[in-house]
């Protein structure tokens, strides 16, 4: 509370101070992940991102997740621009909760939208006519590179999609992985979210990109991922535990 806070040092307040990771200079900022790939991080509230994914192929620019406003994801776009004149022609709504689809009003028309039944029928507008996945995975060719679309299982929404760049052996797990944010499961399926991190950590990948938290090294990012995990362990043990004395 408020309190409390006064009485903290102030670098103790931000929460990326809280777990030791220092702000980065520039923010909203491209993080260069290989090639042609790009994270994309824009800070919402002190030391909190939330973040999206770049592809730029010879076909076009793939982006899996948007921002939380139209502000937000026209500052992504105009970001992109700068690395790329490439059109933006996929979008992958890896979370369909509004912090990441809320700014959709400001994507280019014509767009391919790549998202999960479940997802399709909670977004609204340009995403509500998309098609949807019909089966767990779907490869596109974005020109020189193949990005593979996943559903690994229920997690944090219910259609959580993740995208897999095979050959640059990175995972973009959207709202999977929360990195070093505490697991909200106000609209998740605990169990299964657990056994979804199992299938991500299972692929033949070096590099976990959050859909929160800042974007680590590759070592680093499997060590938060697999330090997730057991925050969604201990979350479901608790809750367990509290329950069999009878609370609600």
């Amino acid at each position: 509370n408020e309190a409390a806070a006064a009485t903290l040092p102030p670098e103790t307040i931000s929460i990326a101070s809280i777990v030791g990771f220092p702000l980065p200079e520039e923010e909203p900022r491209l993080v260069k992940l290989a090639d042609n790939v790009y994270g994309y991080e824009e800070i919402r509230q002190p030391g909190f991102t939330t973040v999206s994914l770049v592809v730029i192929g010879t076909k076009g620019v793939l982006i899996a997740d948007g921002q939380g406003s139209t502000q937000a994801t026209q500052t992504m776009l105009d970001k992109i621009k700068t690395v790329t004149s490439q059109p933006l022609r996929w979008y992958v709504v890896g979370s369909d909760h509004g912090d990441h689809t809320a700014g959709n009003s400001v994507l280019p028309p014509g767009l391919t939208y790549v998202v999960h039944p479940f997802s399709k029928s909670k977004l609204q507008g340009e995403g509500a006519q998309a098609t949807a996945m019909s089966g767990d995975a779907e490869t596109i060719d974005v020109g020189g590179m193949s990005v593979v679309v996943r559903f690994l299982g229920r997690a944090h929404t219910g259609g959580d999609l993740v995208v897999e760049l095979p050959r640059q052996k990175i995972l973009f797990m959207s709202e999977v992985y929360l990195n070093r944010v505490f697991p909200a499961m106000r609209s998740a399926y605990p169990s299964e979210w657990v056994a979804t991190v199992d299938k991500a950590l299972a692929l033949p990948v070096t590099h976990f990109i959050p859909g929160h938290g800042f974007i680590e090294t590759p070592t680093v990012s499997r060590e938060e991922l697999v330090a997730f995990r057991g925050a969604l362990v201990a979350v479901i043990a608790e809750v367990k535990r509290l329950h069999a004395q009878g609370l609600s």
